[in-house]
């Protein structure tokens, strides 16, 4: 079937894309929530695959519709409507439709040093959690979630939406918590040597002779230890990392060919391709809603 796009409208966080007579429309509408400072996404219609990528925050996610394959940390997953995905920092995923249709998805992200701070809340123990399971059938789970999600989109400002957050991170630790260093994969001094340098460079032109020399490695064992290590290539942990610089530059307002330029990317056209592969929205977009959103809260 013929794809058609028509342009995409911005309004209140929400992008909207007509694909067509027989085709659902594509909606892809994120908040930021302020007092809780957490991200809210929800994904409808959507075709979009996913790469191998990872984040530096949690992701807690439902399948509303759709099936898809993920993979995770070299595990490989066939995701249905009523499953929840559990992602801690760092972990590899990728993602790609199964079905021959559409996917819709809603989730939360939520940076370390809030979960940091929820789970002193929830347990009187100031320790990151890790998720168990990647993906879980669980209703009460989902519950509190979509609950949850469903308050933050529609901009409520009652302590139940604080009080629904915490209910969902008490469940997700009885159930399916761990401490979060027996998540993150043992690494050699060298592959850590290796991240350190790429996190220092990010910004400039790197090369892989000059990762090589500082972590003390050949290329082909560099290349083996570090995907075995991390679930990723160098180059896409490279990319991964000005990715999640690019978004905090965005959001304080910094234009998108800035923000390219800044965080070491090639071109605007590379970053863009990039950009929206990893996070489903253009860099333009991203920073309209999240620098609003900035500019609006501190009016």
């Amino acid at each position: 079937m013929k794809i058609f796009y028509k342009t995409f409208k911005y309004s209140g966080g929400t992008i909207v894309a007509e694909r067509g007579k027989h085709m659902k429309k594509e909606t892809r509408t994120v908040v930021y929530d302020d007092e809780l400072r957490i991200e809210a996404y929800r994904f409808e219609g959507i075709r979009q695959p996913f790469p191998n990528h990872f984040h530096e925050y949690y992701v807690i996610g439902f399948v509303e519709d759709g099936q898809r394959v993920l993979s995770c940390k070299n595990n490989e997953y066939s995701i249905e409507k009523g499953n929840v995905i559990l992602l801690n920092p760092g972990d590899n995923h990728a993602c790609v439709q199964s079905d021959g249709g559409t996917f819709d998805y809603r989730g939360l992200n939520i940076s370390k040093s809030i979960m940091l701070d929820l789970t002193e809340e929830v347990t009187g123990s100031r320790e990151l959690p890790g998720f168990s399971k990647n993906v879980v059938c669980d209703d009460e789970i989902a519950c509190y979630l979509c609950q949850l999600h469903e308050m933050v989109m529609n901009g409520a400002t009652d302590f139940g939406k604080e009080e629904s957050l915490l209910f969902l991170i008490s469940a997700l630790i009885q159930n399916y918590g761990r401490p979060f260093e027996s998540c993150v994969p043992e690494c050699p001094k060298e592959i850590e040597k290796a991240c350190s340098f790429i996190r220092q460079h990010f910004h400039e032109r790197i090369y892989l002779d000059q990762i090589c020399r500082y972590a003390g490695l050949s290329k082909s064992t560099l290349l083996r230890a570090f995907t075995k290590s991390k679930g990723v290539t160098p180059y896409c942990y490279l990319e991964t990392i000005r990715i999640n610089e690019a978004k905090a530059l965005l959001g304080k307002g910094v234009q998108p060919v800035e923000a390219a330029m800044q965080t070491g990317f090639s071109d605007q056209s590379h970053f863009t391709n990039y950009f929206k592969s990893f996070i489903g929205l253009a860099p333009g977009v991203y920073r309209e809603i999240f620098f609003n959103k900035n500019k609006d809260g501190e009016s």
